[in-house]
């Protein structure tokens, strides 16, 4: 009876040990699988700021999100030019159709705008939203103001966030003036929604409205002559 209880100790001990044993080889991976998941989490979250580095506007995130990936995306916009980026884009739809004639026929500006260094202010398709209906349909047949428009949203040369701000002297002649600062910027009444998105030619600043180019000042009449008496 003793050697079998001896047996039957050495046995119980052995099963405990094994039992112990898995238990603590389960704990080990379980703990690096959490600190793996974890590190892969901190690893994302780093990540993220570090796209949108350079860019200002409340909206650059609400962006990102929307268009994470593929040719719409910040970094997708980075590879074509300008007229090319804003047809890759779902929120400059109305724009982009504007610059490649679908708006008006008379009216492209793709050839120009995608050879040249630019700053372009870019309303989106809610800022268009925002334009009374009688106005695009003018827009749709009146070239010459159709070019005014989209040539007032285009400025000579890049200008990041850090030498936005001031006045610029637009493409179609008449300034415009960029105030604020970091997200709170502004070009002229107009809202920067996400800003300083690079193209392969321009520097995009998405705005929430559309910008009319001041009305050009009536000529002087001629003063009659005054008949000498």
């Amino acid at each position: 009876m003793v050697v079998h209880r001896s047996t039957l100790a050495v046995g119980l001990a052995a099963v405990a040990a094994l039992a112990l044993s898995g238990c603590s080889s389960s704990t080990k991976e379980a703990t690096e699988t959490s600190t793996s998941a974890a590190e892969t989490t901190s690893a994302m979250t780093s990540a993220a700021p570090a796209a949108a580095a350079g860019l200002v506007g409340a909206g650059c995130a609400a962006y990102a999100e929307q268009v994470p990936t593929g040719p719409g995306s910040v970094e997708g916009l980075a590879k074509d030019p300008v007229a090319v980026a804003a047809s890759n884009s779902p929120v400059l739809t109305t724009l982009a159709g504007a610059l490649s004639g679908k708006l008006n026929p008379d009216v492209n500006l793709v050839e120009t705008l995608n050879n040249g260094e630019f700053t372009v202010f870019a309303p989106t398709d809610e800022a268009f939203g925002k334009v009374d209906p009688a106005t695009i349909d003018k827009l749709k047949t009146d070239s010459e103001l159709l070019t005014s428009v989209l040539t007032y949203h285009v400025v000579s040369g890049q200008a990041d966030p850090a030498a936005v701000v001031g006045e610029h002297k637009t493409v179609q002649g008449a300034p415009l003036t960029v105030t604020g600062s970091g997200d709170s910027l502004k070009v002229n009444d107009a809202g920067v929604v996400c800003g300083g998105i690079k193209t392969a030619n321009a520097t995009l600043y998405l705005i929430d409205t559309v910008l009319m180019p001041p009305a050009a000042p009536s000529p002087s009449p001629t003063p009659t002559p005054t008949p000498t008496p």
